[in-house]
């Protein structure tokens, strides 16, 4: 990869590893599934200018964004909503990648090689241990929010690869035209118009311009890069630049937020950060015996 592409990969991972601490503070004046219904209204806007790609059925379209959007999204600020720290969030969301896996067997008909085996197993050794820890700083209703927000993104990603080839920006903004009404239709009900109505006559510079960034930077602009690069090269040398991301996201909430991990939750951290490794990275073969 030349250099400036190499730079452009980690300026997407450090936006997506800050945007959990981004979340947090939006979270502050937007209650979460409001704040989803706004992050796509916002993401959707682009719709006026591109055109929807081509040989996408709406039907399809709708089915993709539920999960890959609306649930993921959704429970994931309600995670992070209801006593999930940014950090533990950043490692245990990246659980999607083997869940993926685990979905793509009955419904794609994929069968898992040995290292993504080996990974998905070591990844999941790292949850026991980490959902161990859960109580003491963490909620466990925030913990299973993040679990259902990485098997919501999982599914999503599994749909999203049963669509017809499509570039990533403008895949990413038709669909976001799906959830702002059903997200705004949960809040309605399960937030109250109340609890809405003071949220939009109250925004703060904190949760306003964080939105802002979750809606713009997160979704258009990193996407948008995303994208490029994955036009450009193949994925196998631009997805690696994604394990950034938990990294990213842990630092940041350390910096943010003072948020600290014992030696038992760092462990597991660490063994879901590993098994995402393992077939992720490109790893050397072993020379041929002649």
């Amino acid at each position: 990869m030349r250099p400036r592409h190499i730079a452009l990969a980690v300026l997407v991972a450090l936006i997506w590893g800050l945007n959990f601490v981004v979340i947090k503070l939006a979270l502050t004046g937007f209650p979460p599934l409001l704040l989803t219904a706004l992050r796509f209204m916002l993401a959707a806007l682009p719709a006026l200018f591109i055109a929807k790609p081509a040989g996408l059925r709406w039907r399809d379209m709708a089915l993709v964004a539920t999960f890959l959007f609306i649930g993921h999204y959704a429970f994931l600020f309600s995670a992070l909503d209801k006593g999930m720290s940014a950090g533990l969030a950043s490692v245990v969301l990246q659980s999607q990648a083997f869940i993926t896996m685990l979905l793509a067997v009955p419904i794609l008909a994929e069968k898992p090689g040995r290292r993504q085996v080996t990974g998905a197993a070591i990844a999941a050794a790292g949850l026991i241990i980490t959902a161990s820890t859960v109580g003491l700083d963490v909620t466990w209703m925030g913990f299973a929010l993040t679990l259902l927000a990485a098997a919501s993104w999982a599914m999503g990603n599994v749909l999203t690869r049963r669509l017809p080839p499509t570039p990533t920006f403008p895949l990413m903004v038709w669909l976001s035209l799906i959830p702002p009404l059903p997200a705004l239709a949960l809040s309605l009900l399960l937030e109250g118009p109340e609890r809405i109505g003071h949220a939009l006559t109250h925004v703060t510079w904190t949760a306003g311009l964080s939105l802002l960034y979750i809606a713009v930077l997160s979704t258009l602009v990193a996407f948008g890069i995303w994208g490029f690069l994955l036009k450009t090269y193949r994925a196998g040398m631009v997805a690696p630049f994604s394990l950034l991301v938990p990294v990213v996201g842990t630092i940041t909430a350390h910096l943010a937020f003072d948020e600290s991990f014992g030696p038992l939750r760092m462990a597991g951290m660490v063994l879901i950060f590993a098994g995402i490794m393992v077939p992720a990275l490109p790893w050397p073969r072993r020379p041929r015996m002649v």
